[in-house]
């Protein structure tokens, strides 16, 4: 069934559903969905424990684990967006999706890619200010001064997948519905249409350009300041305990930004095998938000006191 109406003179075809193809002719597809359930279990728990432990501990109530706060909340809700309704289409066939959740599917899934992102620059700032300016670290970096930060970049995402989302509602889809991807993916439903969507690639480069390409580029420019104030540190030992502080942080952006920018540039410069690009663009968006409690938050000394002493805290109110 599909949809028509007219606008200024011209007629808009809307189809009341999308088929999602996922993963096509791999054997044990199912056992994939299985590890992305499972995935996503230690996802809520892990994320879930970190925001818990943040709120309840005054002392991680500094600027840092306002941003800390953020990823944690986008990756819950990343996560959220893509696998529960991931493993009920693949895992029990329920593979067409309405042209209204399609769209609502899209805008979230893309927003909180786009803010989880934008935390990982925020997080650059604070180590790059910690460590390039350790004197005026907290009259630059304070807790205001994230919370704006944080802010605008919730309104800037808003903005530019809402734009995203608003170009698709022009075209119209007179063919074929199905769409080659795991989720209701942008580039894969916009070039199902049959009129004009010039338009809708061009935001699908500007939402890369600032979503992949500008933060990718500012934290590459970040950590070569912070290198050259490294080499400044004679002392080898103190050295070394500042680059711990920057470790974690490394490795997220490398396990977010490589695999997500590779595929994107792949895209664009020539056509992708579907299974090839739907199996990268899913480890990316759900394995990172799993390993973020782990890799970020629970080697740090100070997450690891305030949980000690809210278990302690816990301990002596059970025992009264």
């Amino acid at each position: 069934m599909t949809f028509m109406f007219s606008s200024d003179n011209a007629t808009f075809v809307r189809p009341s559903t999308f088929y999602i193809t996922g993963l096509n002719n791999i054997p044990f597809a199912k056992y994939y969905y299985i590890f992305l359930c499972i995935v996503y279990v230690v996802t809520v728990v892990g994320n879930s424990f970190i925001l818990s432990t943040i709120y309840l501990a005054h002392t991680l109530h500094t600027s840092k684990y306002i941003a800390v706060f953020n990823l944690a909340l986008c990756d819950l809700c990343g996560s959220t967006a893509i696998i529960p309704k991931h493993a009920d289409m693949f895992l029990f066939e329920n593979q067409y999706i309405s042209y209204e959740n399609c769209l609502a599917n899209m805008y979230f899934v893309f927003l909180f890619m786009a803010l989880q992102s934008h935390t990982l620059l925020a997080l650059c700032f604070d180590r790059v200010i910690a460590i390039c300016f350790p004197l005026r670290y907290h009259s630059i970096v304070t807790k205001s001064t994230m919370t704006l930060i944080i802010g605008f970049m919730w309104v800037f995402c808003v903005t530019l997948v809402g734009l995203m989302i608003a170009l698709i509602t022009r075209l119209s889809f007179c063919g074929s519905t199905t769409v080659d991807s795991y989720f209701c993916d942008h580039g894969p439903i916009f070039r199902l249409a049959c009129n004009d969507y010039f338009p809708n690639y061009m935001i699908g480069l500007v939402y890369i350009l600032f979503v992949i390409c500008i933060p990718l580029i500012l934290i590459a420019i970040s950590y070569a300041f912070i290198g050259f104030a490294l080499l400044k540190i004679s002392h080898g030992g103190e050295r070394m305990k500042t680059m711990k502080t920057c470790t974690s942080h490394l490795i997220l952006v490398s396990m977010f930004y490589l695999p997500i920018f590779s595929i994107y540039m792949s895209t664009i410069t020539r056509s992708v095998p579907a299974n090839i690009r739907i199996i990268n663009s899913a480890i990316t968006q759900i394995i990172p938000p799993m390993l973020n409690p782990i890799i970020y938050t629970l080697k740090t000394e100070e997450v690891l006191h305030s949980i000690t002493v809210l278990y302690k805290k816990i301990m002596v109110n059970t025992k009264e």
